[in-house]
């Protein structure tokens, strides 16, 4: 087996099973091990296509840590809790690297947890030594990294089509408001009544209004490129009766004289060297246009009173494994676009 040998555990999720399949094809990495307690013992290409290789089976989730002593590489697809008590073992009793997807390491203060995630962090002294793995906005990891915390769905798009304007000093940082709306994949495998087809088709809902967990990423990272802290941020997330897709519709108050040529310079400069964001008109932030694929689609209209910057990521490629992916190949020291610039659109 040639490439980095690479564990991903919770492989039977949406995430975790498209981070196997890129990682399956990647000419840098070997996908040697998958975990998955549903599936634990039946072969990965079940679950995971003919794309793996057919002697891979599942293994179960509490067997991650063993699995990584092998491994140069780990993509945790499991929920925060669950990742918060496995990285320090891993990092303690392994020499692997860590792409962890979930929220256990987004936050910078320990005391948010229990308030956004529903539980106490158990290795909170390594808050502060993952690299939140934002790289159009963050670069790549510091040498010596061995922790990515992969950024959250809603706040990449979101951190994408804000950001610039907040670190070019051209809005206001209080009065910020997010209006997002996302696929139901991002909700992950679920069995629950109101994700089922009756309760999701024809429908649109706000949830988690003023609770979201992504609240504080969103604001940490903000006043990261901002260097002030952000003021108050309104963010509602919605859900729509499509599969994957996000959409997040942004809006600042612009700095008095702030004109219109100026809030163009500050996209064209921010991502005129990115492998995966395009900026582009409003009307072409569409879904269709990035759904199957890790690029991003940011655009933005502005008069005297309104800055509205809007981007549109695919939730589970950009907002979650590809991402990861992108992080992994950085982490290695590979180009960001390895085994990824082959994705194409879903559309038609």
């Amino acid at each position: 087996m040639q490439g980095h040998r690479t564990l991903v555990v919770g492989a039977s999720g949406y995430s975790g099973a498209i981070v196997s399949r890129l990682v399956a094809a990647h000419p840098a990495f070997s996908l040697a091990a998958v975990t998955s307690d549903k599936l634990a013992g039946k072969p990965a290409t079940q679950r995971l296509g003919a794309g793996v290789s057919t002697n891979l089976v599942f293994s179960k989730n509490g067997e991650a840590t063993e699995l990584s002593r092998n491994c140069d590489l780990v993509f945790l697809a499991t929920p925060a809790e669950a990742s918060a008590e496995l990285v320090p073992h891993i990092l303690e009793y392994t020499s692997a690297k860590v792409v962890d997807l979930s929220g256990a390491f987004r936050l910078e203060n320990e005391a948010d947890y229990p308030t956004h995630y529903n539980f106490t962090h158990p290795s909170a002294a390594l808050l502060n030594t993952a690299h939140y793995g934002l790289p159009e906005l963050f670069g790549p990891p510091p040498a010596g990294t061995r922790l990515i915390s992969n950024p959250g769905c809603y706040p990449t798009a979101t951190l994408l089509a804000l950001a610039p304007l907040v670190k070019s000093g051209l809005v206001e940082t209080t009065g910020l408001i997010v209006d997002a709306k996302s696929g139901v994949s991002g909700a992950g495998v679920q069995a629950k009544e109101e994700y089922s087809f009756v309760e999701i088709a024809e429908d649109l809902r706000a949830y988690k209004v003023l609770s979201h967990q992504h609240t504080p990423e969103i604001k940490r990272h903000l006043s990261r490129a901002a260097n002030t802290a952000i003021g108050d941020l309104t963010f509602t997330p919605h859900l729509i009766p499509i599969k994957r897709g996000l959409l997040s519709t942004c809006y600042a108050r612009p700095k008095p004289g702030v004109t219109p040529k100026q809030i163009e310079e500050c996209f064209a400069n921010a991502y005129s060297t990115s492998a995966f964001v395009d900026v582009v008109a409003p009307a072409a932030v569409t879904l269709k246009s990035v759904a199957g694929t890790n690029r991003a689609r940011v655009g933005f209209a502005v008069n005297s009173d309104v800055v509205i910057a809007i981007g549109a990521i695919d939730n589970l490629v950009k907002g979650a494994a590809g991402q990861a992916v992108q992080n992994a190949n950085l982490l290695f020291g590979l180009p960001e676009t390895m085994g990824l610039s082959h994705l194409e659109p879903l559309h038609p």
